[in-house]
């Protein structure tokens, strides 16, 4: 709308002040009448007035035209200030943003309250990103908490609320089923039955930082535009306080495991795994080579979402030892106004990679005892499952490995903090692939 005024200002401005020359060149360039001629001939007085009535309407026309510019030039010097962003984040009279919705899985929780706080304070544009609460469970005081939020939220309900025929041994992962479940139905509403060409999905015990819409507005592009990503995370699986640099809020990373929590993808990747999604783990079935196909996420060295959820299907696991220390960030981060370029695979690979293999190579003994010398970073390599999995272990990073990817991993490396310096856990020069039997 206001590229439209503004291009009807200057329009208007342009054919004003091009009359006004027309009429002024006309009346300098026309040819007197006979009677005009006459007048200034033979007559005593008149002939003199007709002829300075006209140089003094020359003269005005010329002022006027002189005036004229100088609106326009104004006009042209404001025209910036209609192409600058709005406070929606949307600029003014450039092409429209993409609206990026926020889907939140819901269940039981009454505590999805924090979630919802969390993100209706931070976001900065209800067009630009639209929340929608998808609730599983039937829960009634969940769902009463969910409607106080009015028109700021749409609520959906999963109409399926029915138990799952398993197998007998796996009675007791009933409710990861019915999560798969609602997770594909709650994908199938926001990208067919409302539209959305990608979204961003978080859990209703999870907690944003405040450059959470910024961060996933800026790598938006560089997801649909790169075939070697498939999603982007807020996530760092060893994001916690010590294991994180927090001098660098703004450092990125490609990384070939699947982290979560906070994770956003494009329509095209839900038509590609929606008909063979999974009954029942769905996450860990998108860490498997079939689903991954050698693509990448992003995640941030900070994470950009906190779990506050310890209770739910999978019992705590990991929460007491690991994600209740996870960091949240709390810097704003201007992502959409930096480079982000060196997240392009080909350059990425490059960098890191020359990044892990020059830096010294260091025993684990000397990683423990706080012996390095220097300020970093430094390699520490593994070779075999055990051996990374003891190094993990006893340096505090998480052990597990899926598919044979670790957690953060990216081509094998696992960058994180150890007392101060920067550490690189990694495979010996040459990697090549994963190996599916190392989980």
């Amino acid at each position: 709308m206001l590229r439209k005024r503004g291009s009807a200002i200057l329009c208007g401005a342009f054919l004003f002040v091009a009359w006004n020359a027309v009429v002024v060149l006309y009346l300098w360039g026309r040819p007197l009448s006979g009677r005009e001629e006459r007048e200034i001939d033979g007559g005593r007085g008149g002939g003199a007035d007709l002829a300075g009535d006209v140089i003094h309407m020359a003269e005005a026309f010329e002022a006027e035209l002189e005036m004229q510019r100088k609106i326009l030039l104004q006009i042209q010097g404001h025209r910036s200030l209609w192409e600058q962003p709005n406070e929606n984040g949307a600029s003014r009279g450039g092409p429209p943003q993409v609206v990026i919705p926020i889907l939140v899985i819901a269940c039981n929780r009454v505590t999805v309250k924090r979630c919802l706080d969390k993100l209706i304070e931070y976001r900065p544009s209800a067009e630009l990103y639209p929340i929608i609460v998808s609730q599983d469970c039937g829960h009634a005081e969940t769902a009463q908490v969910i409607g106080s939020y009015g028109s700021q939220v749409t609520h959906l309900k999963q109409p399926d609320l029915s138990d799952i025929a398993v197998k007998p041994e796996h009675k007791k992962f009933q409710g990861y089923y019915k999560i798969s479940r609602h997770y594909r139905w709650a994908l199938n509403q926001v990208f067919n039955s409302l539209s959305h060409s990608s979204v961003v999905i978080v859990e209703d015990d999870l907690e944003v930082a405040p450059d959470f819409f910024e961060y996933f507005r800026s790598l938006h592009p560089i997801l649909k535009s790169d075939p070697s990503l498939w999603c982007v995370s807020a996530w760092n699986d060893n994001g916690r306080d010590g294991y994180v640099d927090p001098g660098k809020a703004d450092l990125l990373y490609r990384t070939d495991f699947f982290p979560g929590l906070g994770w956003m993808l494009i329509k095209e990747l839900w038509i590609e795994l929606e008909p063979k999604w999974p009954g029942a783990f769905w996450d860990d079935w998108m860490r498997q080579p079939d689903q991954r196909r050698d693509r990448a996420c992003i995640r941030p060295e900070i994470s950009r979402t906190l779990t506050f959820g310890r209770k739910g299907v999978s019992l705590g696991q990991f929460y007491d030892k690991y994600l209740r220390y996870i960091k949240l960030n709390s810097e704003f981060v201007p992502f959409t106004k930096l480079d982000l370029a060196y997240l392009k695979e080909e350059k990425y690979k490059e960098i890191f990679e020359k990044q892990v293999y020059s830096a010294p190579l260091v025993k684990y003994e000397e990683v423990q005892r706080g012996q390095l010398k220097g300020a970093g970073p430094f390699c520490l390599h593994y070779s075999s499952k055990d051996g990374f999995k003891v190094l993990a272990k006893n340096l505090g990073v998480m052990e597990d490995l899926k598919s044979g990817v670790p957690r953060t991993g990216y081509r094998g490396v696992v960058s994180f903090l150890s007392r101060g310096r920067r550490i690189f856990l990694a495979p010996p020069p040459g990697w090549s692939k994963y190996d599916p039997t190392w989980s």
